[in-house]
C-alpha cells in the first residue's frame, strides 16, 4: 500500500514539474536524442560487422550443428541410462 502511495505522489509530482518546466524538458530531450542516434547506430554498425564476420567464416556453422545434434543425442541417451538405474535402484530394498 505504501508503494502505491509512493509511486502516485510521484508520478503527480512529476507530471506538475513537467508542466512548469516543459522547456528545459524539451531542451534536455533535444540534447539527448542525437546522442542515442548516434550510440544505437554504433551499436548497428558494430553488430552487422560481427555478423559479416560469420558469414566470412563459410559452413563451419554446420559443422558444429552436427556435431551438436550428436551430443545432444549423447547426453539423452546417458540420461536415460541414469532413469533406468535409478528406477533400478528404488526397487531395491
Amino acid at each position: 500500500m505504501k508503494t502505491l502511495i509512493g509511486g502516485a505522489i510521484a508520478a503527480a509530482l512529476g507530471l506538475l514539474g513537467l508542466g512548469f518546466w516543459f522547456g528545459e524538458f524539451l531542451q534536455i530531450l533535444k540534447g539527448i536524442i542525437p546522442v542515442m542516434l548516434l550510440l544505437a547506430g554504433c551499436l548497428a554498425i558494430y553488430l552487422g560487422f560481427d555478423e559479416l564476420k560469420e558469414t566470412w567464416k563459410g559452413n563451419d556453422t554446420d559443422d558444429t550443428l552436427v556435431e551438436a545434434d550428436t551430443e545432444v543425442e549423447k547426453y539423452k541417451k546417458e540420461i536415460d541410462e541414469l532413469k533406468e538405474e535409478i528406477e533400478s535402484l528404488k526397487k531395491k530394498p
